[in-house]
């Protein structure tokens, strides 16, 4: 089993319809290959950790790789490991504005043992946490 962590910037501001759409299809994906993992977004910026069986893993990131919506895409992480950080989500996602981006980030990471992976989340939402 394997973690994959990468950046990326959407190519226009994503709306709620882009969002859903995102999250509709990666959700049923990942059940159905046993991924799970967390999306934030702040802005165009969108920070994603995806945690699975290797083979899975590296079909849905090239999947991801290809996606035309998003550009600059950076991976900052991939490593094996024994457990999930993320398993109770085939996709947990959080959007910035609607609370402070950095206290959800902060909730949805308390139980992450990782400190790496925690404060790769946390520093995204402080640099992306604030509306335009």
């Amino acid at each position: 089993m394997e973690q994959i962590v990468y950046v990326s910037t959407a190519k226009v501001m994503p709306d709620q319809a882009m969002i859903e759409s995102i999250l509709s299809v990666s959700r049923e994906n990942n059940r159905r290959d046993q991924l799970t993992g967390l999306l934030v977004t702040g802005g165009r910026r969108f920070l994603q950790v995806l945690e699975g069986p290797t083979d899975q893993l590296e079909a849905a990131y090239a999947r991801i790789r290809v996606d035309s919506r998003h550009f600059a895409l950076v991976q900052l992480s991939r490593r094996p490991i024994l457990t999930r950080s993320f398993d109770q989500w085939d996709m947990g996602f959080e959007q910035g504005y609607a609370a402070p981006l950095t206290e959800v980030v902060a909730q949805l990471t308390e139980r992450v043992a990782d400190p790496d992976l925690k404060a790769q989340f946390r520093s995204f939402a402080e640099l992306h946490g604030q509306p335009a």
